[in-house]
C-alpha cells in the first residue's frame, strides 16, 4: 500500500460566498489541526476547475446554488499543507441548510467584523480582500 504524497492529492477549492452582507462558514464535525470553521470546501474532481467545485461543493455541503464570480487566489495552506484555491461566489437560489451531515456539524452566517472569532489566524490575504471590499461593516 503506497501513501499519496501532498502533490499527488487533488487540490481543495473554497467557496466564499457572501449574502445579505454575511459570509457562509461551516464548521467540520472533524477539524484539520487548528481549522475548525472554514468556508465550503472540498476536492477539486478531475476535469472540474477550481470554481466548478466550488459551486458544487457548496450545492453538495449546504444546499445552496451559487454562481462562481471570481477566483480569488491560491496557495498551500499553511495549516494543512493542502494546495487550495479560493472562489468568490454568489447565492442564485436555496436556503443553507447542513446537507452533509457526515462531513458537517454546522454552519453560520458570519459578519464582517466577526470573521476573527471564528478564524482566530486570519484570512488568506486575498479572501481578506475581497470580504473588505463586499461586506460593509
Amino acid at each position: 500500500m503506497t501513501e499519496q504524497t501532498e502533490a499527488e492529492q487533488p487540490g481543495i477549492a473554497a467557496a466564499i460566498v457572501v449574502a445579505d452582507n454575511r459570509v457562509l462558514m461551516v464548521r467540520r464535525r472533524i477539524s484539520e489541526g487548528q481549522l475548525s470553521w472554514q468556508f465550503p470546501a472540498g476536492e477539486i474532481e478531475a476535469g472540474e476547475s477550481p470554481e466548478q467545485a466550488a459551486v458544487r461543493e457548496t450545492r453538495e455541503e449546504v444546499g445552496l446554488a451559487v454562481s462562481a464570480v471570481k477566483l480569488l487566489g491560491e496557495r498551500v495552506h499553511p495549516k494543512s499543507g493542502r494546495d487550495m484555491s479560493y472562489t468568490g461566489c454568489t447565492v442564485v437560489s436555496g436556503t443553507a441548510y447542513v446537507a452533509d451531515t457526515e462531513e458537517l456539524a454546522e454552519l453560520r452566517w458570519v459578519a464582517l467584523a466577526d470573521i476573527p472569532e471564528f478564524v482566530p489566524y486570519g484570512l488568506f490575504g486575498p479572501v481578506q480582500e475581497y470580504l473588505d471590499s463586499v461586506l460593509n461593516p
